[in-house]
């Protein structure tokens, strides 16, 4: 039973990982949390279809609207009157749905919108939801980091909360530091942790022979093919140091990058006094979800906490730059800012489906990234159509050196 003051929520992305637990955690606690709008891409028309009538959605999209007629189909047989958008403008849409909701205040009835759309395709709807002055729970870390300026320049203090399990982790030890934000100058630097992938240990030469089916036996993380398979390259660790410097503002001298297999410090802030600051959970992103679904309040129950009554042992060890030049190439890509993220992002989303469809080898994947940005221009990310540009020429220079 809702509640009346119970948070709206839009769910982009609904039918994959981030958006399926995110749907779990809203279902758990129907007082807290309402859903208004669902959006997916439109290949699992049935699951969509099913979380709208489960959830009540009052709206549904689909980014391919060739998946109409079948979504249709689906939501009349699941007994849901969902109102049927389409397309890109649709997905955009639905992010600001109702139209006439209020707007981003940090109250637990302001609403919210989960980005969890895969890829640069999820930069549309970020800008609608920051231009209708929605509170953005923001799992689609490339819309921030191809459209950085465009983002930040649209987001209003508070109205940007990370989702990511790292970022999450980053901004809970930052505010640990007082309740009225953090000073930069007390802190010496962002320490983001990585699994370290499924090879993890293994020298340049021992990855030359891996298979799709390798990179997508994650040792920590169920997520999608895209992330897992950036998880096992390490530029989806590449992607989320750029992340981290635009969302807390601090030089890419002070964010390093340090493996942790164990994946329970999802991430550390060092002081300037020798201090740091450290976020522990079991790895679910259930925890970092519902932070951002619930903020300022944190969600009771969300995950289960760690089990402080059993031994445990913590390892960390030093990125191998080598192995996984990515993390390296993303610091160069961040510093030259402008449509450089965009052109990495677009790159790398090419190579992977390279890789997957068995036309490029697993260490060409970041080579290839890197030659495209070597050539690529630099300008200005002012505008939405300059950001469009820069993705579409990456992404035809991509293709053409993967074909």
């Amino acid at each position: 039973m809702h509640s009346p003051d119970s948070r709206p929520v839009v769910v982009l992305g609904s039918t994959g990982s981030v958006g399926t637990q995110a749907l779990d955690v809203i279902g758990r606690d129907p007082g807290a949390f309402r859903v208004v709008a669902l959006a997916a891409g439109g290949g699992k028309v049935d699951l969509l279809a099913r979380q709208a009538a489960a959830s009540g959605a009052e709206a549904v999209a689909v980014a391919d609207p060739r998946a109409v007629p079948s979504l249709r189909e689906a939501l009349a047989a699941h007994g849901s009157r969902a109102a049927v958008l389409a397309g890109d403008e649709g997905v955009a849409e639905a992010a600001t749905w109702p139209s006439t909701a209020g707007t981003a205040g940090g109250g637990s009835g302001s609403p919210v919108v989960l980005n969890a759309i895969t890829g640069a395709l999820g930069l549309t709807s970020t800008l609608a939801a920051l231009e209708a002055g929605r509170t953005l729970a923001l799992a689609n870390k490339e819309s921030l980091i191809i459209g950085g300026p465009l983002v930040k320049r649209l987001a209003k203090p508070g109205q940007l909360l990370p989702v990511d399990s790292e970022h999450s982790a980053l901004q809970q030890c930052l505010w640990a530091a007082g309740p009225d934000g953090y000073d930069p100058d007390a802190v010496k630097r962002l320490v983001v942790t990585a699994s370290g992938g499924p090879f993890r240990g293994r020298k340049r030469s021992e990855l030359a022979d891996v298979t799709p089916e390798m990179a997508m036996a994650h040792p920590t993380w169920n997520m999608g093919p895209v992330i897992t398979i950036n998880s096992a390259t390490l530029v989806n660790k590449g992607l989320e140091v750029i992340e981290a410097h635009l969302l807390f503002d601090l030089g890419f001298d002070r964010i390093e990058v340090v493996v942790h297999p164990q994946s329970i410090i999802h991430s550390m802030v060092e002081y300037v006094d020798g201090s740091t600051i450290a976020q522990a959970s079991p790895p679910d992103m259930r925890l970092p979800i519902a932070l951002a679904l619930g903020h300022p309040h944190r969600v009771p129950g969300a995950t289960a906490a760690v089990d402080w009554t059993q031994a445990h042992t913590w390892t960390f060890e030093p990125l191998d730059n080598e192995a996984f030049p990515a993390v390296a190439l993303a610091r160069e890509v961040g510093t030259a800012g402008g449509t450089a993220p965009a052109v990495y992002n677009a790159a790398n989303e090419v190579c992977v489906e390279a890789f997957q469809e068995g036309r490029l080898p697993f260490l060409s994947i970041v080579d290839t990234v890197a030659c495209v940005v070597s050539e690529h221009t630099v300008t200005s990310a002012d505008t939405v159509g300059e950001v469009l540009a820069a993705d579409a020429w990456a992404r035809a220079r991509a293709g053409e050196l993967t074909t």
